[in-house]
């Protein structure tokens, strides 16, 4: 039996540190973030009694993949899809951009018109995901049970 030499020593080492490295690689290992919570706000109606209230709305109402519905302080209601928001220094300079539900004239409305805001529409995306998809395709076409098809489910 012989005694290791300094440079087998050293490779030992280095292939140790190689395994860890690579061990940290491993996507089973590695540490994963957890991803974003997103709380269900259809059919909710905030309370908009300050600026801060307003603006926490409204950019929920942006980040929303539904309709929602604005009444302005005239009374005049619009149901649609606000599609861009700018935020100002006030609520004056501030604005959400909404494409109607009947209609496709894009209405541009400043914060400081808004009295009130409703999630009123479906949230297209609750509950959808490319892997609950992948898995009803793969099922529909093991099965025979309807057409496998690569095209997307309708919505409504």
């Amino acid at each position: 039996m012989s005694i290791p030499s300094h440079s087998d020593h050293h490779s030992e080492r280095r292939i140790a540190s190689q395994l860890t490295a690579n061990a940290a690689l491993d996507p089973e290992q590695l540490e994963v973030a957890a991803g974003t919570a997103r709380q269900n706000v259809e059919g909710w109606v905030p309370d908009l009694a300050t600026d801060a209230d307003i603006r926490s709305a409204l950019e929920e109402a942006f980040e929303y993949r539904g309709d929602v519905t604005i009444t302005r302080k005239d009374g005049a209601k619009f149901e649609g899809y606000i599609f861009d928001r700018s935020t100002g220094d006030s609520l004056a300079t501030s604005y959400v951009r909404l494409l109607p539900k009947d209609s496709n004239n894009r209405l541009k409305i400043s914060y400081a018109e808004i009295a009130a805001l409703a999630f009123t529409g479906r949230d297209t995306a609750a509950g959808k995901s490319y892997e609950a998809w992948v898995k009803k395709y793969w099922t529909k076409k093991t099965t025979g049970e309807g057409e496998a098809s690569i095209q997307p489910d309708a919505l409504e």
